[in-house]
């Protein structure tokens, strides 16, 4: 029987099967298909806003959680997990992708966006090292007032305008005062063939051909000139080697700039631990739904699978949910305005008053719905806190309390409810043996 079974491909629960599977516990780890990382720009968000643009997120982590409170309704996961939850769920997946991502749980770095604005994040790929934007003007960033930009589009993907990009940033303000000189530039570079429409990933194939890279590099050096920082739509490659590669041969600071989904970068970081867990022996059952659970004495004792036109029971001795909110169907609300959790029919935790309010943008209280859970991270009744079963636990997107696009605040949630969900299964399962 395995030891565990996780739910869920994306980043919490790639590093949850990881840290269990290397503390010699048999995972399984079960899934539809790729998770939510490929909807990501390949960053680590903590705390972006509370509303107003975050410095420093652990400091400012108190006061949120308490402007959070005021809202009613469920308690955000990170007055759960606290500063030392985060710090825990960073560094673990630091020592999983080592120098893969750059940055500082700490600080946020500002990265220019594909509307030319600067959004701020904790980690970054080496790829939009060179477009990062120190949040702190006493502190130097690679871009500073007084220096120059070259955005540069592809004629053939028509979800980059490098003029707008350009005009954006040229005018807004950086934290030490200044602004920036900056230009739109375009190039030519079909993925594939003759094609008049491609798209980031076709290009990203592309260009981690080496044939295919020699005639990017010319293409951008006859639009960029020396002493100006190069900027490209999020394409440089599904192979991390790509961008250095381009980037040594261009001989000039060069920067990635992320695209909507899906992302190249978010693929990049996907790929990278699903290949992790491959190495570590997780065992990865793809392709296949939950359909629902057999359960007995205040337990789950298996997990029923849709696969091959059947169902398959996967018994283990702890579960842990991770499948996402309802961006991935994991939770729903119905045609008659009934809420549900759709893999086990949990309990929810739902805010106060109504649910959808009339505001264009901003916070909608329907995205803090969730299903709540302990400090362990164990999945408990909203009303009483008891835990609906004993070895069931919960972490990333499913967890009520955070509107998590809005905060910015999705993988720092991922990381530290995996990070402690995985820690309470290990220590519950060494008590138990």
């Amino acid at each position: 029987m395995r030891d565990v079974v996780v739910v869920g491909a994306g980043l919490s629960g790639l590093v949850a099967s990881l840290r269990l599977r290397r503390a010699g516990l048999r995972t399984a780890l079960v899934h539809m298909g790729r998770g939510g990382l490929q909807l990501g720009q390949g960053t680590i968000d903590v705390l972006g806003y509370r509303p107003a643009r975050v410095e420093r997120p652990l400091d400012e982590l108190g006061a949120f959680c308490a402007s959070t409170e005021d809202e009613g309704g469920p308690t955000h996961p990170y007055a759960v997990l606290g500063a030392d939850g985060i710090r825990a769920g960073v560094a673990w997946l630091r020592e999983l992708v080592g120098e893969s991502l750059l940055g500082d749980v700490e600080t946020n770095t500002a990265l220019p966006t594909a509307l030319g604005g600067l959004r701020p994040t904790a980690l970054y790929p080496p790829s939009m090292a060179a477009g990062a934007v120190s949040l702190d003007p006493a502190a130097p960033g690679a871009l500073h007032g007084g220096g120059s930009v070259v955005v540069v589009g592809i004629d053939q993907l028509k979800d980059f305008s490098p003029r707008l990009v350009a005009e954006n940033l040229a005018v807004v303000g950086l934290p030490d005062g200044g602004l920036l000189t900056t230009r739109s530039a375009s190039i030519s570079f079909p993925g594939r063939g003759t094609e008049a429409d491609s798209n980031a990933v076709n290009i990203a194939r592309a260009l981690d051909r080496p044939g295919r890279r020699g005639e990017f590099i010319a293409a951008l050096r006859t639009v960029s000139r020396r002493g100006e920082t190069v900027a490209v739509p999020n394409v440089l490659g599904l192979d991390p080697a790509t961008f250095r590669a381009v980037a040594d041969g261009l001989d000039r600071p060069l920067f990635e700039i992320p695209l909507p989904p899906p992302g190249v970068a978010g693929l990049r970081l996907n790929d990278l631990l699903t290949d992790l867990a491959k190495a570590a022996r997780v065992e990865l059952i793809g392709g296949s739904r939950v359909t629902g659970a057999r359960t007995g004495e205040g337990r789950v004792r298996s997990l029923l699978v849709g696969t091959a036109g059947h169902e398959t029971a996967l018994e283990a001795r702890a579960f842990l949910l991770a499948p996402g909110g309802f961006e991935s169907g994991a939770l729903e609300l119905d045609s008659h305005g009934v809420l549900h959790e759709r893999i086990l029919g949990l309990p929810l935790a739902v805010p106060d008053g109504e649910l959808l309010n009339d505001a264009w943008a901003g916070r909608q209280p329907i995205f803090r719905v969730g299903v709540a859970a302990d400090a362990a991270m164990r999945v408990v009744e909203p009303s009483t806190g008891r835990p609906v079963h004993e070895n069931l636990h919960a972490a990333g997107g499913i967890l009520a309390g955070a509107q998590r696009w809005d905060e910015k605040s999705g993988e720092g949630i991922a990381l530290a409810s995996a990070v402690r969900a995985a820690d309470s299964i290990i220590e519950s399962l060494k008590e138990s043996a």
